[in-house]
């Protein structure tokens, strides 16, 4: 699976959430200002179908949008592939940041413990 640009991600966090959608929707709920064009949205979700993210039904000229694949399956490829990259693959340098950087509390702890007991 191709990872996302930044602006794919941001348009396909948008057709995640609302699950089937025309573009002149995913340009309302992007956050951003001044809004971009809609030619430009467009092309991306083109893009996005063309690397396989996104599908569509055409009701003559006008496409609604929906994910091809879910917002989870792309996180879990994501994580892996940042896994690898920063993390070596190594799960103990995931939750030393976990536990250090991100400052998780002993309850947030005390349950990963637990999980980690259970497997």
């Amino acid at each position: 699976m191709e990872e996302l640009t930044k602006v794919e991600e941001r348009i396909m966090q948008v057709i995640w959430q609302l699950g089937h959608c025309f573009v002149k929707d995913i340009i309302e709920h992007l956050e951003e200002e001044p809004k971009p064009p809609y030619t430009t949205v467009s092309s991306v979700v083109r893009i996005l179908e063309t690397k396989g993210f996104v599908n569509y039904k055409a009701y003559g000229k006008t496409h609604e949008y929906f994910p091809a694949i879910s917002k989870e399956e792309y996180g879990k490829q994501s994580f892996k592939r940042m896994f690898k990259k920063y993390f070596d693959g190594k799960a103990e340098k995931v939750l030393s940041f976990m536990i250090e950087d991100e400052k998780m509390s002993a309850r947030e702890i005390e349950a990963l413990k637990k999980f980690i007991d259970k497997q």
